[in-house]
């Protein structure tokens, strides 16, 4: 279930930037397992965004899901795998104090096997990516 390493944490204290590692398959198919977040503290969160939150029943555990919408009481946060689990559907709505920041961008690592030309190719072209909110979010919500 944790979502994030703890650099996260160490991050904060100093600049309003810090950088994040995913764990876990929550946000699949926007991150997967090994992603690095650039995380924006204390931004303002709008519908669509991705947020790094404290886990609001164990809150040593930090995470990372889509704010779908704010709700009386807090945010409704979503991860973008419907089968992973471990968000709103779970826990119900995380309070704002709860949300640590916002992710900016997206790095994905250079993989061991991408050797070849092609392959490092389409990794320059897929490496670092902004990640904008996604619109749809609350259509999905309504959905479930």
């Amino acid at each position: 279930m944790p979502e994030l390493s703890q650099e996260t944490e160490r991050g904060k204290a100093g600049a309003p930037f810090g950088l994040a590692e995913v764990t876990g398959p929550s946000m699949v198919p926007t991150l997967h397992h090994g992603d690095r977040l650039l995380v924006r503290y204390g931004a303002a969160v709008r519908p669509g965004d991705i947020v790094v939150l404290r886990h609001p029943f164990q809150q040593d555990l930090l995470v990372v899901k889509r704010a779908v919408e704010l709700r009386e009481g807090g945010w409704w946060v979503l991860g973008d795998n419907p089968y992973a689990g471990g968000d709103s559907t779970d826990y119900g709505v995380v309070p704002e104090e709860l949300i640590l920041g916002r992710a900016r961008l997206r790095y994905r690592p250079l993989g061991s096997g991408q050797r070849s030309p092609v392959a490092l190719a389409r990794w320059i072209f897929s490496a670092a990516r902004p990640l904008l909110p996604d619109r749809s979010a609350s259509r999905r919500l309504r959905a479930r």
